[in-house]
């Protein structure tokens, strides 16, 4: 079901972020807390992307090996700050490919997407919707999976100029009627606000002092100011703030 996180902060190396936590990315891929039946580790592949000035454009770095045998990134992440953050580690749903392109995040200029969770009765259930989409859309898809259709549906409504967070909603509810039962926290940034949903599944958001992290479980399960996202709700998350928002049928 993989693991995702996204920071907006103080400048910090990615290796704090991501792998230094007690239960950070990197523990999440091998020692997940909260998969809900959806596998047990993360061992599919990860990425991250990170924006490296504000106002830059976002870097991003994927790859098909489990997080933690990748000793180049932990050397690169130890090595590089940002204080916009978005990554994830990745279990793929069986049927569907292990390849570098597959892993999250997905990039389309400022933006980087990831979801976590799975559409159910994929690929028949998605048809409907991705019927909508331009051909070039379908043919340059990153990967054949159900991620990356999510992206392509997403990443056409924000060219067309709409709300982040209503686009989110939009895909939720359109996916929960075509695939009903689907699990669908969807993580969104442009590196300077995050959006992301809890549908059916777990996600957390913690803001303090300037920063923000929110993240498919806590990262420092110790500390008290985590907050658990209730089900079918909107994060909107800038630096050391967020709000909370009721999605359709909460």
């Amino acid at each position: 079901m993989c693991r995702h996180l996204a920071y907006l902060g103080p400048a910090r190396t990615l290796a704090a972020t991501l792998l230094d936590p007690p239960h950070g990315l990197l523990a999440q891929s091998y020692a997940p807390a909260d998969m809900r039946g959806g596998g047990t580790i993360n061992a599919d592949g990860f990425g991250a992307g990170w924006y490296p000035a504000p106002g830059a454009g976002p870097v991003r770095v994927r790859s098909e090996k489990p997080l933690w045998t990748d000793t180049s990134f932990a050397a690169l992440a130890g090595a590089t700050a940002s204080g916009a953050v978005l990554a994830a580690v990745r279990s793929a749903t069986v049927g569907m490919p292990v390849t570098a392109t597959a892993a999250a995040p997905f990039a389309d200029g400022r933006w980087l997407f990831s979801h976590n969770g799975v559409v159910r009765g994929w690929p028949g259930s998605m048809v409907k919707a991705a019927s909508a989409l331009p051909v070039e859309d379908l043919m340059t898809l990153d990967a054949p999976t159900d991620a990356a259709v999510l992206w392509a549906l997403v990443r056409a409504r924000l060219r067309a100029g709409d709300e982040p967070a209503r686009v989110l909603s939009d895909v939720c509810e359109l996916l929960e009627r075509d695939a009903p039962g689907s699990r669908l926290n969807l993580l969104l940034t442009d590196g300077a606000t995050i959006w992301a949903t809890a549908w059916r599944h777990a996600l957390a958001v913690r803001s303090v002092g300037a920063e923000t992290t929110v993240a498919s479980e806590p990262t420092s399960p110790s500390l008290p100011d985590w907050t658990r996202v209730s089900d079918r709700h909107l994060v909107v998350a800038r630096p050391g703030h967020h709000t909370l928002h009721p999605l359709p049928g909460a």
